[in-house]
């Protein structure tokens, strides 16, 4: 009997863990509380012109992606200034959600009120003048109200795009070179709230790249909270990314920004800053062969080569190209030529990455076999390395597939480079080289 009586207790749990899903399956969202274009239930709906009900966050992201503006289910006419909240749609999704919480239904909450352009200049008006007074006081009511700018933006990507449209990069950078003295504290709100308005546009990376504003930057990101070395850092991208002459004219900062870039790739406090200072980094190396130099001696390349072994698509672009415009310098090809992994690290993964990868792979390759005021004996131990791990017969498939004409030029440079010491590594017969197609 005992055990007739466990098999039917077994049974009956056996049979609720069945039928609880099918409860979930049986409720229904009905049709007109979903969104035309995400078909989800509607969270913030809002009406358009044409009468029909979207979610805001889809409609936004529809016109958002460079389609013609017109409505996505009648194709009239439609921008975001026409779009109107649905109160009442909303209140009867928050009543169902409600009337269905037994079922796992969880109510929405109620949007909070976008900010509007006039909210947003009065709030950046208080920034600016608080800034400027310099004293106590007034920088008290600067970091309140760029903490206010700052929460605004984060409450809704509608709010920061109100506040990046009326220049707030510019602002909040002004105000960082006003209170670059007044402490880190302040410091780092400022920053906050400015990587928040990303991408910057040019004039607001101009301001950043003052002396006084770099010089805090470089503080912050060396010597600051995590989270204001990871602002600090991306910050930096900004101003070195911006446009071609924005590296040029860092005022003699550039050693200093390439300490603090360096240190953060070889301390990583986060995978986001080791990519944004990765990014910077390149674009400093490639502006000028004399900090590329610096990036090197610096000690990058071992660190690229360590975070090469195991890194993941995105991280190991951009190792690949702060490590092709580090080696544009002697210093960084001599690193990378002492250093034992890196003509095997590459060659084996040339295919394994991404198109992009392979072609940086390429012209690292190429820049480690040019002997040009280097180390004749350096450049061919590199050289018969890379035979003996396999780059003769996968540059010869690169050509076969196609790529860039650059890639192409310097594919073919190599190869050349390589034959020379067949005899010395493994290679392929120099007659299969001659019998590929010629490609146009």
């Amino acid at each position: 009997m005992a055990l007739l009586a466990r098999r039917a207790r077994r049974s009956l749990a056996t049979t609720k863990k069945l039928a609880a899903p099918a409860v979930a399956v049986e409720l229904a969202i009905p049709a007109h509380f979903r969104c035309p274009i995400s078909l989800d239930l509607m969270r913030d709906p809002v009406t358009a012109p044409t009468g029909i009900t979207y979610d805001r966050e889809s409609i936004e992201a529809w016109l958002d992606t460079g389609r013609a503006a017109v409505c996505p289910v009648t194709h009239a006419p439609l921008r975001r200034d026409d779009l109107v909240p649905n109160h009442a749609t909303r209140r009867v999704i928050q009543d169902w959600c409600v009337a269905n919480r037994s079922r796992g239904v969880e109510r929405i909450p109620t949007p909070k009120i976008p900010v509007t352009p006039v909210q947003a200049s009065e709030l950046l008006f208080e920034v600016a003048e608080s800034a400027r007074a310099g004293d106590a006081a007034a920088a008290a009511r600067c970091a309140a109200a760029v903490a206010r700018v700052r929460a605004l933006a984060r409450e809704s990507e509608r709010n920061r795009r109100c506040f990046a449209s009326i220049g707030t990069g510019r602002v909040l950078a002004a105000a960082l070179e006003s209170v670059a003295a007044a402490g880190s504290a302040i410091v780092e709100d400022v920053l906050a709230a400015l990587v928040r308005m990303a991408p910057l546009d040019e004039e607001a990376a101009r301001i950043l790249s003052s002396p006084k504003s770099l010089g805090s930057l470089v503080a912050v990101a060396e010597n600051g909270s995590l989270a204001g070395r990871l602002n600090a850092v991306l910050a930096i991208k900004e101003v070195v990314s911006s446009s071609d002459s924005a590296c040029a004219g860092l005022s003699g900062k550039a050693d200093e920004i390439v300490d603090a870039l360096v240190k953060i790739i070889k301390a990583p406090i986060c995978p986001q800053a080791t990519k944004a200072a990765m990014v910077a980094a390149y674009h400093l190396a490639r502006s000028d062969e004399r900090v590329a130099a610096r990036v090197a001696t610096a000690g990058i390349v071992p660190l690229l080569i360590e975070a090469l072994v195991d890194a993941d698509k995105s991280v190991a672009e951009k190792a690949l190209a702060l490590l092709d415009a580090v080696l544009a310098s002697e210093e960084g090809r001599a690193s990378a030529r002492g250093h034992a992994l890196t003509v095997p690290l590459l060659v084996k993964k040339m295919f394994r990455v991404s198109d992009l990868a392979t072609e940086l792979i390429v012209s690292a390759m190429w820049r480690l076999g040019k002997s040009a005021g280097g180390d004749d004996g350096a450049v061919t131990r590199c050289l018969v390395e890379a035979l003996r791990a396999g780059a003769f017969q996968k540059l010869l498939l690169l050509l076969q597939v196609g790529c860039r004409d650059a890639t192409k030029e310097k594919t073919t440079e190599l190869l050349r480079m390589l034959n020379k010491h067949k005899g010395a590594g493994e290679c392929v017969d120099s007659m299969d080289f001659r019998g590929l197609n010629r490609l146009s």
